[in-house]
C-alpha cells in the first residue's frame, strides 16, 4: 500500500481475509520528511469497512518511525477468515506498507 495517511487502511484491500492465512512480514516506511507514529491492527468480522466499530488488536500502536525510516515486523501471525489487518499513521500520505502472508494454510 503507498502513501497511507491518517484514515486507517486495509490490507488486503478492501477485503477480510478469507480462509486461515499467516501474516509473515510487515515492512513499514516512513516516506515524508518528519518523523512519523504508525499503528498496526487486526479486526475481526468487519462488515461495515469502518475499524473504529471494532475491536482492535494491536500488533503495535504509535510506533515512532524517523524520517527516512523503517519498521520491521517478523514475528508470524495466523489470521482467520474475517480478520482484517489494518494501518495508520498520524501524519497525511507519509507511510508505505509491504505486508507478505501465506494464503490458506489450513482448511
Amino acid at each position: 500500500m503507498r502513501a497511507i495517511g491518517t484514515a486507517a487502511t486495509d490490507i488486503p484491500d478492501g477485503s477480510n481475509f478469507d480462509s486461515f492465512d499467516c501474516i509473515i512480514g510487515l515492512n513499514l516506511a516512513n516516506i515524508s520528511a518528519n518523523a512519523i507514529q504508525v499503528s498496526a491492527y487486526i479486526t475481526n468480522g468487519d462488515s461495515n469497512n469502518n475499524p473504529a466499530d471494532d475491536n482492535k488488536f494491536y500488533i503495535f500502536k504509535d510506533a515512532p518511525i524517523p524520517n527516512g525510516g523503517a519498521l520491521s515486523y517478523s514475528d508470524k501471525i495466523n489470521v482467520i477468515s474475517g480478520d482484517r489487518l489494518w494501518f495508520e499513521s498520524n501524519t497525511a500520505s507519509s507511510l508505505d506498507v509491504i505486508c507478505s502472508f501465506v494464503d490458506a494454510i489450513s482448511t
